[in-house]
């Protein structure tokens, strides 16, 4: 038995819950540990491994694997701190591409996506409470020639010795939830996506207390993508504006463990664009204030079985925005619909993994109103069978039912379920 190796170990379970990031295969190059340590089947997370990022991802003998450059106040990682995920599919599917307005169609049954994504991940403790961490994605679902960063924060986890953590960056607001980085199936948690809920930039505060946990935090609210030059001053001036409008995105979650269950209560209030044009397509001039409510069960059943269960209700006002080129058949002053999924994931032993993934939401005032929102509408299971060759390389087979009814176009646009999404996808996923 190797104490120093140990030790560490129980010392960090008894450590409290923090915002979830994926784990990556550096922390098993940086402290000696077997990916075991902290996944049960690559990328979900065992208890060490939640246990591991709580302590800000770090164990406590991080000074050890720094470097000695005689500066007491200088803890730089002792090599590079990099690792690789990537993931290469082949798919068979029966949905296609439809053009909203033309009704063009691309159509192929059958599909290489391969690479599907290549990602760099970094992260490492600066300070006995600082920890950054960041990935990048090359060639997104075939965009090449593209680079995208998602994931990208700091954080201190003891402000001003109360305990209480403070991230600042780029993350993913349903991360409070059910991270989607950790999900064993390629088929997403659809409702995060359509609400809206995934990359922001902001801040999050959170803290245990005994069985319950609390996390609350800001969001500029309009994603991660847009930017604007700021030229009000003069010319040429160097500094940008993120934000789109002076308002921002209040969102919390209060999480309390009864028992061998684990029950969350989201809410989110703030802003986004109003829809205009045809179909929806374009950004309104104005912005409709949005509300997100949801509740979260999760807990594990045997050692082997983990489930989770997600509902989201959504309001989004005066959301659609008539113009001269639209006028919208179903008019309201509130838009409310509301979704959510279930998972099942079961890990017989360490070569193979098991989920199911049900996904279902309802647009509820937002049908037939001739836009892309009509699309939130779906009704699917997914099985997926994971088979690891070694603890970060892994085979997958995964099939999707649709079992939402299809539709013919009903309005001017082609908008709506009007083809199933039923797929048969295999392919890799590896990390290094």
């Amino acid at each position: 038995m190797n104490l120093p190796r140990i030790i560490p170990l129980v010392l960090i379970m008894l450590a409290g819950y923090s915002f979830s990031a994926q784990a990556i295969p550096e922390f098993a190059r940086t402290y000696e540990l077997s990916c075991s340590a902290c996944h049960s089947a690559f990328p979900k997370l065992n208890a060490f491994g939640e246990h591991f990022a709580a302590s800000n991802y770090k164990l406590p003998n991080w000074r050890e694997k720094t470097l000695d450059l005689g500066d007491s106040r200088l803890a730089l990682p002792d090599h590079v701190p990099l690792a690789i995920r990537a993931q290469a599919y082949i798919q068979g599917r029966s949905a296609e591409f439809i053009d909203t307005l033309s009704g063009e169609t691309i159509d192929a049954n059958s599909d290489f996506q391969s690479p599907y994504l290549v990602k760099l991940l970094s992260s490492a403790p600066l300070s006995e409470h600082l920890t950054y961490y960041f990935y990048g994605i090359f060639a997104e679902k075939g965009e090449n020639g593209t680079v995208i960063i998602e994931d990208a924060w700091i954080r201190y986890d003891d402000v001003f010795c109360t305990k209480v953590g403070f991230q600042l960056g780029q993350f993913q607001v349903s991360d409070l939830m059910f991270p989607r980085e950790l999900r064993l199936t390629f088929q997403d948690y659809m409702v995060y996506r359509m609400a809206n809920i995934t990359y922001e930039r902001g801040m999050l505060l959170d803290r245990d207390f005994g069985p319950f946990s609390l996390g609350l935090g800001l969001v500029n609210g309009n994603g991660i993508e847009e930017s604007f030059n700021i030229n009000s001053p003069g010319y040429r001036r160097p500094d940008r504006l993120f934000d789109n409008n002076n308002s921002k995105s209040l969102f919390g979650r209060l999480g309390a463990e009864i028992g061998p269950v684990t029950v969350g209560l989201f809410g989110l209030t703030g802003k986004q664009h109003t829809a205009t044009g045809p179909a929806g397509l374009e950004i309104g001039d104005g912005d409709s204030d949005i509300r997100v409510s949801g509740v979260d069960f999760s807990g594990e059943i045997a050692g082997k079985t983990s489930w989770f269960v997600q509902y989201l209700w959504n309001r989004w006002d005066d959301f659609l925005q008539p113009g001269p080129d639209n006028d919208f058949p179903q008019q309201s002053d509130d838009y409310d619909w509301g979704g959510g999924f279930l998972g099942i994931d079961y890990i017989p032993n360490e070569k193979w993994a098991l989920s199911a993934l049900y996904n279902y939401a309802d647009a509820g005032d937002l049908d037939d109103t001739d836009t892309i929102y009509e699309g939130i509408d779906i009704n699917t299971l997914t099985l997926t069978a994971s088979y690891y060759f070694m603890r970060n390389a892994k085979g997958i087979i995964e099939v999707n039912f649709d079992f939402l009814d299809t539709e013919d176009q009903s309005g001017l646009y082609y908008t709506g379920h009007l083809t199933r999404e039923n797929y048969l996808l295999l392919g890799f996923d590896v990390a290094f």
